[in-house]
């Protein structure tokens, strides 16, 4: 897991891809949009803004052909993340929902006001605590801009 400051270091450290100019487009419209309502910008990038209580989570999930990024708006919240390969699987890896879902214990982290994090796949995460947030969630694909399958 990645976790940066704000977004002035977001636009410093990724700047030159494609993917990653799209996560800031992405956030530039949020004004413009319903929380839960998902958006995509190309078809390497899906995006939308969620609002309220953290609900800890039981089990942590993993993904492979996307990267979630968490832009932090208000709040903060508690994200446990773990090397996949110290987790037992519970339900396998599903191509469709692109998750797997894990069980064991990682490393406790607070992320919060204008922090992003990128979830690495190599890792998997889950959220504890009950803390009040807004944020915007994307999921980026792991390949150049494109789907290799297509």
């Amino acid at each position: 897991m990645i976790i940066l400051n704000d977004i002035d270091q977001f636009k410093a450290i990724y700047c030159d891809a494609r993917k990653w100019r799209r996560c800031l487009e992405a956030i530039e419209k949020i004004d413009n949009i319903q929380n839960n309502v998902y958006h995509s910008i190309g078809d390497s990038l899906t995006y939308y803004v969620t609002e309220g209580l953290t609900e800890g989570n039981q089990y942590f999930t993993g993904n492979r052909r996307y990267l979630d990024v968490h832009y932090y708006l208000e709040g903060q919240e508690f994200i446990e993340v773990a090397c996949k390969t110290t987790l037992s699987t519970i339900t396998p890896y599903c191509d469709m929902s692109d998750r797997e879902t894990l069980q064991g214990n990682g490393e406790l982290n607070s992320v919060g006001n204008g922090q992003f994090v990128i979830f690495d796949n190599s890792q998997a995460y889950r959220f504890s605590g009950n803390e009040r947030v807004r944020k915007v969630v994307l999921k980026v694909t792991i390949e150049d801009g494109y789907f290799l399958n297509k």
